[in-house]
């Protein structure tokens, strides 16, 4: 298990490599998550994860030897980056095996930064073994993702930051995936302060750690897609879960929608761009499942922000329809020209504006001389579209939301 000793010593080799990322207090997410929330903010981090420390500490580590064959590891794209830029930094050869799922961002920006990758499998375990049989045949070192003391070392330098930047921190929420993260910043904070509370947050789709933890020994979980692809673990790490049980006071998980509209309130009311992962942190926070810490001084990690534009674009269209600021609705009329201009003419009075409009004739619910209108709608939330909807209804139509 690894000690302060160790993540001390891994802040000076990190020393000039690495940023020193900002602890922001954010007025809007305090307010609504009813405590005094402080961001650390990771997706600024080089190559936009957290994941740039533990990697770099352990290729500081190798001998010149392990330098000269080469390094692989298996990563769904943020610890792919950080191996990519540590190796590029320190002149070694890195091969990277990703899986089918890994977004596109993260496999091209892991091939700009120099790295040989190698796609397989459907999800990070796959891509582990294939990357342990590569290795086995080539004699690379591995650099593993989360469960090696260099790197879970690395990433709790954060931890250190964290407590220098605010000293009276009373919770530090922070992603969990394998546990590198968790463990990391749990040690460097328990050792300085051990009164301030260390929560690890999973999505509910596939939370390894925290029925490991419950069950007191590694359990692995089918693999399964969340937006929180960058802790998609199935298996936690030998060296992780032990030091989670010690040190972490709690693990709760979060939905795919809770953790879009994470995503998104970041991105508009604080301009932050967050990946799933992470935004899983304030998810939790958003959705009252922290209630202990109400009134508290609360740092969330946010852990990195490479997600891919088009997953963001969906994000972005979802977290809108949950809001009401983006409707479908569907409406009976009569199949002639001017019913169109008629339901137009209602929605400019509603001050809503029509995105699209789509015909179906051969919907189950209309009759031969009817067709049914679905209109995509900008408005202004959920009781302007309720507004809309009577309207229209007060004209005679039959109308449903969607």
């Amino acid at each position: 298990m690894i000690n302060i000793e160790a993540i001390t010593q891994a802040r000076h080799a990190l020393k000039g490599h690495i940023i020193t990322t900002p602890c922001t207090w954010t007025e809007n997410l305090s307010r609504l998550c009813d405590c005094e929330l402080y961001l650390k903010l990771e997706n600024l981090q080089l190559t936009g994860s957290f994941k740039a420390r533990g990697a770099l500490n352990k290729l500081l580590s190798l001998n010149e030897a392990e330098r000269a064959v080469g390094v692989i590891a298996a990563s769904a794209g943020n610890h792919a980056q950080g191996v990519a830029h540590a190796a590029r930094l320190l002149g070694i050869r890195a091969f990277i095996v990703m899986p089918e799922t890994t977004p596109l961002s993260k496999l091209s920006g892991t091939r700009e930064l120099g790295a040989e990758v190698i796609v397989h499998g459907g999800g990070y375990d796959e891509a582990y073994d294939k990357a342990r049989e590569l290795q086995q045949q080539h004699g690379y070192t591995f650099v593993h993702a989360f469960d090696d003391p260099q790197v879970i070392a690395g990433q709790g330098t954060i931890g250190l930051e964290i407590v220098e930047q605010l000293p009276e921190v009373d919770a530090v929420v922070v992603p969990v995936g394998g546990g590198g993260l968790i463990s990391g910043i749990a040690t460097a904070i328990k050792s300085i302060k051990p009164e301030v509370e260390i929560i690890g947050i999973e999505a509910e789709r596939i939370a390894a750690m925290k029925q490991s933890v419950t069950l007191g020994k590694i359990t692995a979980l089918p693999m399964a897609n969340t937006l929180a692809d960058g802790i998609s673990v199935a298996r936690v790490g030998r060296q992780t879960l032990p030091i989670v049980r010690k040190w972490v006071s709690q693990i709760v998980t979060v939905n795919e929608e809770e953790i879009a509209g994470a995503v998104m309130a970041l991105l508009e009311k604080e301009k932050i761009l967050a990946e799933g992962a992470g935004a899983v942190g304030l998810a939790a926070l958003f959705q009252q499942r922290l209630p202990m810490l109400k009134g508290k001084k609360v740092v969330v990690v946010v852990s990195g922000g490479n997600i891919d534009l088009t997953r963001l674009a969906h994000i972005i269209d979802r977290g809108l329809e949950l809001d009401g600021r983006l409707a479908r609705i569907k409406i009976v009329v009569p199949d002639k020209p001017v019913s169109i201009a008629e339901l137009a003419a209602i929605v400019a009075a509603q001050q809503a504006n029509i995105e699209e409009i789509t015909q179906n004739r051969h919907a189950g619910n209309v009759g031969l001389e009817e067709t049914e209108l679905e209109l995509l709608l900008q408005t202004r939330g959920k009781e302007h579209v309720a507004a809309l909807i009577e309207a229209i209804r007060m004209r005679g139509y039959k109308v449903s939301g969607t």
